[in-house]
């Protein structure tokens, strides 16, 4: 199996997410990363392999993302991790957030708000081309409307070798439609974390059984 899956699509959609193996984005009381973020794994996040992409997210992640890169531009502020500094890369990225509650123009560089319904304007953007490849960064629920929709042509994992069942939030699968996967790609960084590339096919059905 290859290492990753290069797409050649102008209008690619990659929905891309970090995630313990029982499928929590998240843990309360866990470092960023789980704590077990190496110099392969950071490295391959520096190279940005998807440097050109328009970063698709809904307003809570732009909250949340916006929040921490504006404390990296503190003066005096501490020395930064390095979960903030990918954070902080992402102020060179053109950006699009989705929101109807956003009460003003986002201040974070190269973002543009978007109100209409996500999922149809997505469906255009891919169908027109008109910001070429995009990726998306968090946002469970944009993730999740935007797979159902079938709009997704590539699914990334990169699963840390932990389970927090008791202390892990966002679960990320919840409200998802059955889906097939094709495993296209795939690469462990450091000895431990595992990088698994998908092509998503939603199913009306699970395999073997009348369509719905």
């Amino acid at each position: 199996m290859s290492e990753t899956h290069a797409r050649t699509s102008s209008s690619e959609l990659l929905v891309d997410f970090i995630v313990s193996l029982d499928g929590y984005a998240s843990a309360e009381g866990w470092p960023g990363w789980w704590g077990l973020e190496g110099p392969e794994y950071l490295g391959w996040l520096e190279a940005q392999p998807e440097a050109a992409y328009t970063v698709l997210m809904g307003a809570n992640t732009y909250r949340v993302m916006s929040g921490l890169a504006a404390g990296l531009a503190t003066p005096g502020a501490e020395e930064p991790t390095a979960e903030q500094e990918s954070v902080g890369g992402l102020a060179r990225a053109p950006k699009i957030v989705f929101s109807s509650t956003l009460g003003a123009a986002p201040s974070w560089p190269n973002t543009r708000l978007v109100r209409e319904d996500a999922v149809e304007a997505v469906a255009e953007m891919k169908r027109t081309g008109a910001v070429g490849p995009m990726r998306t960064i968090g946002s469970l629920a944009l993730c999740r409307s935007l797979l159902t929709a079938g709009l997704v042509d590539r699914f990334r994992l990169v699963v840390f070798p932990v389970i927090t069942g008791r202390t892990g939030r966002e679960r990320i699968y919840d409200g998802y439609p059955d889906v097939a996967l094709d495993l296209v790609g795939s690469r462990t960084f450091d000895g431990q974390l595992q990088l698994l590339e998908y092509v998503p096919t939603v199913l009306t059905s699970p395999p073997g059984t009348p369509a719905a």
